[in-house]
């Protein structure tokens, strides 16, 4: 940063990335509940849950900058430099995303045109639903007896995109749990990869949809039967979903959901 970035930056607010975790109130982070109750500006997506929002100060500017499938409020351009203009008049803005930003949250972009823009900011950390959502369905991605490995995947991917991001031959292969966010709408492109891969059509799978929430719900399959499934109960978006033998813990450990 040049000298007179550094000047101006003195004159600025400065933004926070701040993970909301997954929608349980209780797994806000201390650090995170303590900026959104100082906060001048919060900027929020649109799965950040009413429990959350509930805690930003009252005279707070709040502004929606959600994006969902086929809905999307602002581009993410314009998120961008939103959060630069409420910077040069705030002295705190909340850049509030659900789960962690680091985590399929473009907080990476966002921080690196922010520090671009001689804008101070800072990432704090947050749950991710891919770990949040498989503990409270009782399914733990590491164990002893069928899982050492983890690997963590985007699913959203247009089909028929020229060249596709995710090497789902090495994702079959490279971990014992596969955890896929965003991947309900992809999902029978991405269980015929799993499959073309060679991954065990008999391998379980488990989608677990508003993980932490009240409202969460699983539902437990295989590859060979959870396309299926879903058609059958119109299970829908937003829900994680988890592969591999750690599913089978589900049966075991449900009972004991957090309340």
């Amino acid at each position: 940063m040049s000298r007179t970035q550094k000047e101006a930056q003195r004159c600025l607010g400065k933004v926070y990335l701040l993970g909301a975790g997954p929608g349980d109130p209780g797994l806000m982070t201390l650090k995170g509940k303590g900026l959104l109750e100082c906060a001048d500006v919060v900027i929020y997506d649109a799965l950040v849950s009413p429990a959350i929002l509930d805690m930003i100060n009252p005279q707070a500017e709040k502004i929606n900058a959600g994006k969902r499938m086929g809905r999307h409020s602002l581009l993410q351009e314009q998120t961008t430099q939103l959060l630069i203009e409420k910077a040069q008049a705030h002295a705190m803005v909340v850049r509030l995303k659900g789960g962690d930003p680091f985590i399929f949250g473009r907080g990476g972009e966002e921080m690196a045109d922010l520090v671009q823009a001689g804008i101070s900011v800072e990432v704090v950390p947050g749950i991710t639903s891919g770990i949040a959502a498989a503990a409270y369905a009782g399914i733990p991605l590491t164990h002893r007896l069928y899982s050492s490995s983890v690997s963590f995947v985007t699913g959203h991917e247009a089909i028929g995109k020229y060249k596709p991001k995710v090497n789902w031959q090495a994702i079959a292969h490279g971990s014992e749990t596969i955890v896929i966010y965003m991947g309900i709408h992809n999902l029978p492109y991405i269980v015929e990869q799993l499959s073309e891969a060679g991954l065990d059509l008999h391998t379980p799978i488990a989608l677990v949809r508003w993980g932490t929430r009240p409202e969460q719900e699983e539902l437990i399959g295989t590859l060979t039967t959870i396309l299926q499934q879903v058609e059958e109960t119109g299970f829908t978006a937003p829900a994680i979903a988890v592969i591999g033998y750690v599913v089978n813990m589900h049966s075991v450990l449900s009972e004991c959901r957090p309340v």
